[in-house]
């Protein structure tokens, strides 16, 4: 695995043999300089939008043309500009002078209220199972109940929240280069904040720092102290209460106790009570829907799900009219080897321990420009009310997986219907559980929903496209840098860069610069190569998040590749695959089999988009691409020809809210359309030749 970089070096090597390395890394790489155009010559896309097809009327509110003009800054530059003061003094003190004047509203009688609540107020008068009456007095029920309620939350503490802002402030300087933000999204949360309906954030999770970064992004926006649903199970005793008085909320673990278990009614009722005093109250809430990296399990969080079922029983009752669902996405260039390990560590994180990981992320980069880049990506609010009444509105219809794939494996159907599949790929915790199937079925389904919008939202990073570009053996950086920066805007994806091409693959190699080795190969050329190893697993991880982007063609690719195999054999001329003629059904059966075969997590598939659609997409991107070619077969209708067709019947699409009918004339209809498999031959370096798809000159609409 080899990449040449060309350019003139502008200096002359060391002589030393020790320190050649060294040497291309500290004097640069000396290229000319060349501008990266990755804005299609004008704009960056702005993505986040919300789902137009369930939430019509959220997708026109909260949105305006201008605010994708606004840019970008930085959370973390604070500058005498953003006190109230000026002054010599106040440059130098402007972190702890900024961390003074953040507004912290007072929530001191939140326990008291807590207590107060319909819901506690019937546990103590054993008006519902679990409480008081079922040989338990009041004052036990009482006690146990304050008891859970400080093992879920405290009431934050203004001088701690602001201590811990000034000296986190000071952190992120130091480990980050810049943490952007774009300013259009921020003003449609502001936007949504000012309504009356409080707001959840929904967030992936990459590092433990993203349950930092994002309360203090909200803090520094004027939003207040942002309340962060932590795991219980990843901090020690210790930490939990720090990051109690912090605004952090734990989920008590007598809440997974089966559903006939008297503690764990009562445990469920406390949190739910807690929820509800929050919504009420207008706190921000932050819920994390996606597992850390390389956890075990399905990458749907069953505990970020536990606490979006608490949000939404808060609005189906009616506690509160409605609540505004924000999917968050955090993105970095490349997350710190300190913060990274403290997650792949067996024991829960203690306080000590987590205040060396940051002495040593401090260490780390001390005195070292190759500092970070990180983004906050906050896509469109939409209102929970009105999903719930969409998404209710479109389940009939709905099979399960084995009622959709068991008349195909019995040879009674030969086409996949289009309904959505419904099977348990997350477990089920007890919170989860207490509600009722079709809340579970809604709460599933609006997870998915969400983490989708949310990957969909979150930034490619410069350090992503460079590991994917060296583990498949690009040979030079300079144009396929940018070539995939182009690829990467033009299906809607946003990029966390911009700037000189130089800049950025130094910056970016720099960064990896302990996974791969530069090595002056001749006179004004470099040789990039990945190191093996762990290198190749970090490299893999980072070009991993190019999946998204490229997932609709990885998926019909397959499909192609599945049915090529079926019809030439292994030993044959795979010459022979740019004859064969594919149709348009078994292109769409191999997709849809490839769809219920692959994880949904993986997929990230809405639930309002239909099989149809999404075999449709996936057709369009390999046409575009270039690796499908439309043919007519002998006496076959063109495909052009729509004078005879009945659009009032037979369409060439179908409404993406449309559960009801089958595709069964979709199929029908695509009974005559064939495509050819476009190839070119490439010689090997072994003297052989290679079958590779001939790729199209653009992707024009």
């Amino acid at each position: 695995m080899a990449t040449i970089l060309e350019g003139r070096r502008q200096t002359q090597p060391r002589s030393s043999p020790s320190g050649r390395e060294t040497s291309l890394w500290s004097s640069g790489f000396g290229m000319k300089l060349e501008a990266i155009t990755p804005f299609l010559g004008k704009y960056r896309p702005f993505v986040g939008r919300c789902c137009q097809t369930c939430t019509p009327k959220s997708w026109e509110s909260l949105f305006h043309r201008s605010i994708t003009d606004l840019g970008f800054c930085s959370v973390i530059l604070v500058k005498e500009e953003n006190t109230r003061f000026r002054g010599w003094l106040v440059r130098r003190l402007c972190y702890f002078l900024w961390s003074l004047e953040q507004h912290i509203p007072p929530c001191q009688d939140a326990p008291q209220k807590i207590m107060e609540s319909t819901g506690v107020q019937n546990l103590l008068s054993g008006r519902v199972p679990g409480g008081a009456g079922e040989g338990q007095s009041p004052d036990l029920v009482k006690k146990e109940v304050q008891r859970i309620l400080g093992h879920i939350q405290a009431s934050p503490r203004p001088f701690l929240v602001r201590l811990f802002s000034w000296a986190l402030l000071r952190f992120l300087n130091c480990l980050f280069l810049n943490v952007q933000l774009h300013k259009g999204q921020m003003k449609m949360v502001q936007k949504a904040a000012q309504a009356g309906s409080p707001l959840v954030l929904l967030s992936t999770h990459k590092t433990l720092l993203d349950g930092i970064l994002l309360p203090f992004m909200l803090l520094s926006q004027g939003l207040g102290v942002l309340r962060v649903a932590w795991d219980s199970r990843a901090c020690s005793p210790a930490l939990r209460v720090l990051l109690r008085k912090l605004g952090g909320l734990f989920l008590p673990p007598e809440a997974n106790l089966s559903l006939d278990s008297s503690e764990g009614l009562l445990a469920r009722a406390v949190v739910q009570a807690v929820i509800e005093q929050l919504l009420v109250s207008g706190q921000p809430l932050l819920i994390f829907l996606e597992e850390p990296p390389e956890s075990p399990g399905p990458r749907l969080s069953a505990l970020g799900q536990a606490w979006l079922g608490f949000v939404v029983q808060a609005v189906q009752v009616g506690i509160v009219p409605d609540a505004l669902l924000v999917p968050v996405a955090v993105t970095y260039d490349l997350v710190p080897d300190a913060l990274c390990d403290i997650y792949h560590a067996s024991a829960p994180l203690g306080l000590w321990t987590g205040a060396l990981t940051v002495l040593r992320s401090l260490w780390s980069h001390w005195g070292c420009s190759r500092r970070i880049c990180s983004g906050v990506h906050l896509a469109q609010p939409f209102s929970l009310q009105e999903y719930i009444v969409s998404a209710r509105s479109c389940w009939g219809g709905r099979q399960t997986l084995e009622q959709l794939l068991q008349p195909i494996v019995l040879g009674q159907c030969t086409a996949v219907p289009d309904t959505e599949k419904e099977q348990e790929w997350t477990p089920i915790t007890g919170p989860l559980m207490a509600l009722k199937e079709e809340d579970q079925l809604l709460v599933r389904r609006l997870s998915c929903h969400v983490l989708s919008a949310s990957v969909g939202s979150a930034a490619v990073m410069s350090t992503a496209i460079m590991a994917t570009l060296l583990l498949f053996k690009h040979q030079k950086l300079l144009g396929e840098f940018s070539w995939l920066t182009e690829e990467i805007l033009l299906r809607g994806f946003d990029v966390g860069f911009s700037g000189q091409l130089r800049s950025l693959l130094k910056h970016s190699l720099s960064l990896l610069r302990a996974h791969v080795a530069l090595l002056r190969i001749r006179q004004g050329d470099l040789l990039v190569v990945p190191r093996p190893g762990p290198g190749l697993t970090q490299l893999a991880r980072l070009s991993a998040e190019l999946l998204p982007v490229f997932l609709s063609e990885a998926v019909g690719a397959c499909a192609v590749r599945g049915l090529l195999a079926g019809r030439v054999p292994p030993q044959g001329p795979w010459e022979l695959q740019g004859i064969l003629l594919l149709s348009q059904n078994e292109l769409y059966r191999q997709i849809l089999l490839l769809m219920h075969l692959l994880p949904q997590d993986l997929l990230l598939l809405k639930p309002c988009q239909s099989s149809y659609c999404y075999c449709q997409e996936v057709l369009d991107r390999l046409i575009q691409c270039g690796l499908l070619v439309a043919e007519e077969t002998p006496g076959s209708r063109s495909a052009y020809d729509t004078g005879r067709q009945r659009l009032s019947r037979k369409l060439l699409w179908k409404p993406s809210g449309d559960f009801t009918d089958s595709d069964s004339d979709d199929f029908e209809e695509a009974e005559g359309r064939y495509f050819r498999v476009c190839f070119k031959k490439l010689p090997l370096e072994g003297g052989g030749r290679e079958v590779m798809p001939e790729p199209r000159d653009n992707y024009a609409p």
